[in-house]
């Protein structure tokens, strides 16, 4: 049974991890990582074994795991100055046939966040600050 310290721990070591992505990368983890964690709250044992074992960095996992995946490219990224890291991986068809709808709704929800267009803010001189 995973317990809370356990799940505690993990959330934290991910924020710290996404200290070093990129900005809007970072923030969109971030939410991300804080909405699952809070769903999964409530969760029974085995699910939230799954749930850790999907999120967990561990030398005894396979880099396929979040926090691994994660780290694993962040020290990519540090060592290829050159080169543009691409952080994540790509799902394939038999991963996406095992999800459920509501898994996904929230990929499109991720895919639309991370794709749309980012607006710039615009401050002009003239403007006067009210309080």
């Amino acid at each position: 049974v995973a317990m809370p310290g356990d799940a505690r721990g993990l959330y934290r070591r991910i924020l710290l991890l996404h200290r070093a992505l990129p900005a809007a990368l970072r923030a969109l983890g971030d939410r991300y990582v804080k909405e699952e964690f809070r769903k999964h709250k409530t969760a029974g044992p085995a699910e939230a074994q799954r749930f850790l074992r999907e999120w967990e960095a561990s030398a005894r996992r396979p880099a396929g795991n979040y926090a691994a995946l994660i780290q694993q490219q962040i020290n990519e990224d540090k060592q290829n100055s050159r080169e543009k890291t691409v952080y994540g991986i790509q799902l394939t068809e038999e991963k996406l046939n095992d999800f459920h709808d509501e898994q996904i709704g929230q990929l499109k929800e991720l895919m639309d966040e991370a794709t749309k267009p980012k607006t710039k803010i615009t401050i002009s001189k003239d403007s006067k600050h009210k309080t």
